[in-house]
């Protein structure tokens, strides 16, 4: 199994987890919770600043003594909606509890600033399309880097059946601002139906890296460098939610020269 594909746990509460130990990396933080009604995740966020993204279900979030009552109101990521999401600055203790079965996502990284906790509510976020024929897909920006945060960027992409998204292959692991910046990025992936695949490649311009990875369900692919290409089969639509981070908080990429001339097709 290639060391950048991490596998989801089928049961039991928590789905699946990159830490920057686990991963050897700095920045991104990823984890992602099976919640049933009534029950709870408490957590602190030490060092770091979160965004909690409520992928389904509703539940209530506890930040500080800040509180948000039965946010998210998904039953499928797939829905065409975006989702509830709450900003949670470093040093402060956190609360998740279950209105109703939900699925929530953990993203973080190093912050330094002690800003205040904040409710991200879907009307705010920008939604777009990307791509053009089989090379088109669904974006729904939660934290961009117009939105104040220390270092996280946090996006979600629905790739139809039969589509590739992340392409042409592109990367950001150059501190070359403003060509392009240096960005660590997990996927977190889902498939609809659930039993079925995608196909991801991290591969980087001396095939150091060179990883093909089928991910399933509540997979998560690692991307610490390198390109990074993603294909659904015919007769599945994929999710993916990406987090970003690194030493600058701009997100500029580059596309691989060699299949740069898709861009003008």
């Amino acid at each position: 199994m290639s060391p950048l594909l991490v596998k989801a746990n089928k049961a039991g509460g928590k789905i699946v987890e990159v830490t920057p130990e686990s991963a050897g990396w700095t920045h991104v933080g990823f984890a992602a919770h099976r919640l049933q009604a009534g029950e709870s995740l408490q957590l602190e966020t030490g060092g770091r600043e979160l965004c909690i993204v409520v992928l389904t279900g509703t539940v209530t979030v506890q930040a500080g003594e800040q509180q948000w009552r039965e946010i998210g109101h998904r039953q499928s990521v797939f829905e065409d909606r975006s989702p509830y999401a709450v900003y949670v600055p470093l040093d402060t203790a956190v609360g998740i509890t279950a209105v109703n079965n939900a699925e929530v996502a953990l993203c973080s990284a190093p912050a330094a600033n002690h800003r205040p906790a904040r409710l991200i509510e879907p009307s705010t976020m920008t939604r777009s399309v990307r791509g053009k024929g089989a090379n088109t897909r669904y974006v729904c920006d939660i934290l961009p880097q117009t939105a104040e945060a220390d270092g996280l960027l946090v996006v979600e992409v629905v790739t139809p059946s039969g589509h590739s998204s992340s392409y042409p292959p592109h990367k950001h692991d150059s501190d070359n601002v403003p060509l392009e910046s240096s960005l660590e990025e997990t996927y977190y992936h889902r498939l609809n139906p659930e039993q079925g695949f995608a196909y991801q490649r991290v591969y980087t311009d001396d095939r150091s890296i060179d990883e093909a990875m089928a991910v399933e369900n509540h997979d998560v692919v690692m991307v610490p460098r390198g390109y990074h290409p993603v294909t659904v089969p015919y007769g599945y639509d994929g999710y993916y939610l990406n987090v970003m981070a690194g030493p600058k908080r701009v997100w500029h990429f580059k596309n691989d020269p060699a299949h740069d001339w898709l861009m003008t097709k």
